[in-house]
């Protein structure tokens, strides 16, 4: 029998690793990169992890902190990740640089943007004090939307946004509720997605960053006046124009009254119009489109907690459940065609429908 070797140790202390061989190849590419980038091996420490299989370390370089992406090839690809990135860059928003990035193992060191996102600095008890840097998120929405063309990045289009809206009967209605889809529930939810799926490919397309929100927008520590920073933005898309705004505006993490959440779209509005953006000339009809945008969203993104809970361990995200569920009874409830979907919501959830339903906090 031959023998096998015992792995090398593993040199640095911030990550843990569950399989060995990783380790030593994540060992051997970091300490390649050491001479060129200065970095300090002893700094090494977690950043963050996301609600996929990346994670994300910080270490110390002559030239300032750097980040480093561990994104495991056979569950990530990190191609989408540098292609987006390049077209960010070059409509001048502040992403992320690649300094060095080993495609076959999934490691990757970037530049860092800080540690503290708008989420972190905004106040949400106080709209007037956090209009100004939701302002800057405008900002950099409307450059990305600019810098727009068609067949560079996937078609947000049919297939896509029924896939996504299939999650939330897949994972919070059928595993996480035990509700039997079929019959009547699977008829509404048909009639519901169908209407859904139309009302948003009616809006033309543009660049889509498709997680635009308050915890993937950085407070930069270079220069003054502050400047955004942008992640998370590998899951791009060409897709339609209301998404991202309905992103920022109707947050997975946040909620804010509906006056404030006129006030930004409509001054993301006016500022699309001048810069020849497809958003239209009448502002009720945009608002409405931004809202069917957002239930498409939202019906998505419970799905993707409740699988997140189920099939990942992370229980954490099911909190934010209660501002879904708000979020889509106040569309449905303003819109005929919803009905039937809000019923259906409110039997499962166990409410009841009051008149006059106003879109407000949690």
């Amino acid at each position: 029998m031959s023998h096998v070797p015992a792995p090398e140790p593993t040199l640095f202390a911030a990550p843990v690793w569950s399989d060995a061989q990783r380790a030593a190849d994540f060992n051997a590419w970091l300490s390649g990169l050491v001479p060129l980038h200065q970095l300090d091996v002893h700094s090494l420490r977690s950043a963050s992890a996301d609600a996929s299989f990346r994670r994300y370390f910080r270490i110390d370089s002559a030239q300032g902190s750097r980040i480093i992406m561990d994104a495991p090839p056979d569950k990530e690809d990190c191609r989408p990740f540098v292609k987006v990135a390049r077209l960010m860059a070059q409509a001048h928003l502040h992403v992320p640089q690649v300094l060095a990035w080993d495609e076959a193992k999934g490691f990757m060191l970037l530049s860092d943007l800080g540690a503290q996102t708008l989420m972190q600095v905004i106040r949400p008890d106080s709209p007037a004090a956090s209009q100004g840097l939701y302002l800057q998120a405008v900002d950099a929405l409307i450059a990305w939307q600019v810098a727009s063309r068609p067949d560079v990045l996937p078609a947000y289009d049919a297939a896509l946004l029924r896939r996504e809206l299939e999650l939330f009967p897949e994972w919070y209605l059928a595993r996480y509720r035990q509700v039997a889809v079929e019959g009547e529930v699977r008829r509404t939810l048909d009639e519901a997605f169908q209407c859904i799926i139309e009302r948003n490919l009616a809006w033309p397309s543009v660049y889509v960053h498709r997680d635009f929100m308050p915890r993937n927008l950085m407070i930069s520590d270079e220069g003054s006046p502050v400047r955004l920073g942008v992640l998370d933005f590998q899951d791009a898309v060409y897709g339609p124009i209301t998404y991202d705004i309905a992103s920022l505006m109707r947050d997975a993490f946040l909620s804010w009254e509906e006056d404030f959440c006129l006030d930004i779209t409509i001054r993301y509005w006016d500022q699309a119009r001048k810069a020849g953006l497809p958003v239209g000339s009448d502002f009720g009809e945009f608002y409405r489109g931004v809202e069917w945008m957002g239930l498409q969203r939202h019906l998505k993104v419970t799905g993707i907690f409740a699988r997140l809970t189920l099939r990942d361990g992370k229980p954490q995200y099911l909190a934010d459940t209660p501002r879904f569920i708000h979020y889509m009874r106040a569309t449905c409830a303003r819109y005929r065609e919803l009905k039937p979907l809000l019923r259906l919501i409110e039997r499962v959830e166990g409410l009841e429908s009051g008149s006059g339903y106003a879109f407000g906090r949690v």
